[in-house]
């Protein structure tokens, strides 16, 4: 099968791309096309402008398209104009790709299109399965509008699927080596008051979720990427702690963190949503991580 991946080049895409092209033919769309991959593996200019183009050839007769482009959330202070970009980043990808599929003679039978949590808005001990309604801050705003422009490729041919994905840890890449140097020095422990729940997945989980949206008919709407064991941050410290054999008892407030990142301090650290796969566990599937310590073990091994 032909799987289009946008934003294959990123930390999650990558790893996609790795599990998947042992089996499948994988087409990175790429605004910057470098050497070719590995092998099955090829990669097509695209210009995500909102607009379709002749790079739309590459969708017809794809069996599946995974879009995971987008500004980083968490690359820069969250100005008037980066707001602007994480936003029309996402848009003008999502709308470039649901204007292909709906124009493509042979659509995909899946378009699974990234999205996040942050769905859901801050929450405070309230569980949120994928029918939980969507909350009013700036992440909430992203991902509505998101997924909205990708749902507009759902046809009686493409199924939609909006993966809400949480904190994915990985040792090398994403948010968990950010966390790591504190914890080296003596100096790590819970952000804030520690209550807030951060909704995480081992990589290897979420590469197995999205592949099983992609295989499984079953799967479509919104899909919670998370572990079914959320923590609040104060628990995720000091799992942390444990696994790396470094305290974890010195909390960094937050109003420490408000005045170094602003707005973003307080979508992406402060609060947190407890997110639950209430969908991926209804249909059978198979977490190798539904807790945390075992997670970070494994990670740290």
């Amino acid at each position: 099968m032909k799987i289009v991946i946008a934003g294959g080049t990123g930390f999650l895409g990558m790893a996609l791309v790795r599990a998947l092209s042992p089996d499948h033919d994988i087409v990175i769309l790429s605004r910057r096309p470098s050497a070719p991959g590995p092998p099955r593996v090829s990669v097509a200019p695209w210009t995500p402008d909102g607009t379709s183009g002749s790079w739309t050839a590459v969708l017809d007769g794809a069996g599946a398209v995974v879009n995971l482009a987008g500004e980083s959330i968490a690359g820069r202070r969250w100005t008037a104009a980066q707001k602007t970009r994480i936003l029309d980043s996402r848009l003008l990808a999502t709308r470039s790709l649901a204007t292909a599929i709906a124009s493509a003679s042979r659509p995909p039978a899946v378009f699974v299109s990234g999205s996040a949590v942050g769905y859901y808005g801050p929450l405070g001990d309230e569980g949120a399965t994928e029918d939980h309604a969507p909350g009013s801050d700036f992440l909430a705003s992203v991902c509505v509008k998101w997924e909205g422009q990708a749902l507009a490729a759902s046809s009686a041919r493409t199924r939609v699927v909006c993966a809400r994905t949480g904190i994915v840890l990985d040792r090398r890449e994403g948010a968990l080596p950010k966390m790591l140097p504190p914890f080296w020095l003596g100096a790590g422990g819970p952000v804030g008051s520690g209550r807030q729940y951060w909704p995480w997945i081992h990589l290897g989980d979420w590469v197995a979720l999205v592949r099983y949206a992609i295989e499984n008919q079953a799967v479509s709407g919104a899909l919670n990427v998370t572990a079914p064991n959320p923590v609040q941050n104060r628990d995720f410290a000091r799992a942390l702690g444990r696994v790396l054999h470094r305290p974890a008892v010195l909390p960094t407030p937050g109003f420490a963190l408000k005045l170094l990142l602003g707005e973003m301090a307080e979508g992406l650290l402060l609060s947190g949503q407890r997110a639950i796969p209430a969908k991926a566990e209804q249909l059978g599937f198979r977490f190798s991580y539904r807790d945390l310590d075992p997670a970070l073990r494994a990670i740290f091994g």
